[in-house]
């Protein structure tokens, strides 16, 4: 699914980078608009550096992140939240199969990619926005 197309179906996020649970965007966008959020890995994609935040680009490799399901009556919001902040930043939302870390479950979810005209940085080889180097071991 392309980004400017409405969803037709409410699915979780994954999120990667500032946005996860830790990192200093979480709370500013997401504080009361989840229900859940749990540990899960992003298969066949690759993470970037980016300019203060990563990018995810298929490939061979995993990314570690979080899913993370809207709040009752809060997808909508969470949804328009979610476009506005990452759309104009050079992403992408697409669906893509997640595996919940917990219990290994595949689930769909939005991931926000690496849009065509985004120049990602290095590949940051541990999938891992929170142990990323190469200036070594950052806090979110």
């Amino acid at each position: 699914m392309r980004s400017d197309e409405p969803p037709r179906e409410e699915l979780p996020f994954f999120v990667y980078g500032t946005l996860r649970p830790g990192a200093y965007n979480h709370d500013r966008f997401l504080l009361g608009r989840t229900a859940a959020e749990e540990e899960a890995v992003l298969p066949g994609a690759v993470l970037h550096d980016g300019p203060g935040y990563p990018y995810v680009v298929p490939g061979a490799g995993r990314v570690t992140g979080a899913l993370l399901t809207a709040a009752p009556g809060a997808y909508g919001e969470l949804l328009a939240l979610l476009d506005r902040v990452e759309l104009p930043a050079g992403y992408e939302r697409t669906a893509r199969e997640v595996l919940r870390t917990r219990d290994g479950a595949a689930v769909r979810a939005w991931v926000y990619e690496a849009a065509p005209e985004a120049r990602p940085g290095p590949v940051i080889a541990s999938g891992d926005w929170f142990n990323r180097v190469p200036d070594g071991p950052r806090t979110p």
